[in-house]
């Protein structure tokens, strides 16, 4: 008698969980308002939605957005006087940078550079290295913004 053993089940590999991501660029700006040029600062943790953006120009910081999915986002603007918190990413105007609806979103705009309005001028192995977005403020007017990457880091 002749048994015939099944092949190995072929192991599905698990799905990777993106890891927390901290990135920072050169950012400049040029809109209504006037121009400008500073530093983005970000901390992304997609799975659980959190997310710390810090805009600085020299000697002022611009904004400070943090939250997460389950608590909200909160907002703050200094020079507009703005201090506003939403559910959502998508609920907040985000003043000197594209709209984002999610930190999903905004890691992919980051890793692909595909998002309204953006383009990406240079690349290396790890993905855009300069963006540059063209939309409207929310008052409707032109504006551009260019991301200069200059770190990426994903925490193990």
């Amino acid at each position: 008698m002749i048994f015939l053993q099944a092949p190995p089940a072929l192991s599905t590999p698990a799905p990777m969980t993106p890891a927390p991501i901290r990135a920072q660029y050169g950012w400049g700006y040029a809109g209504p308002d006037g121009e400008g040029v500073g530093t983005l600062s970000l901390l992304m943790e997609p799975v659980s939605g959190r997310l710390v953006i810090e805009l600085h120009a020299p000697g002022e910081r611009l904004l400070l957005l943090e939250g997460d999915a389950a608590s909200g986002y909160r907002l703050q603007v200094p020079r507009q006087k703005v201090d506003q918190r939403a559910a959502s990413l998508s609920q907040l105007p985000l003043p000197f940078l594209p709209q984002i609806p999610s930190v999903e979103a905004l890691l992919k705009l980051l890793r692909t550079g595909e998002g309204a309005g953006v383009s990406v001028t240079k690349k290396d192995a790890q993905g855009p290295l300069k963006l540059h977005w063209r939309g409207k403020d929310p008052r409707g007017k032109d504006e551009q913004v260019w991301l200069d990457r200059r770190r990426w880091e994903t925490a193990p």
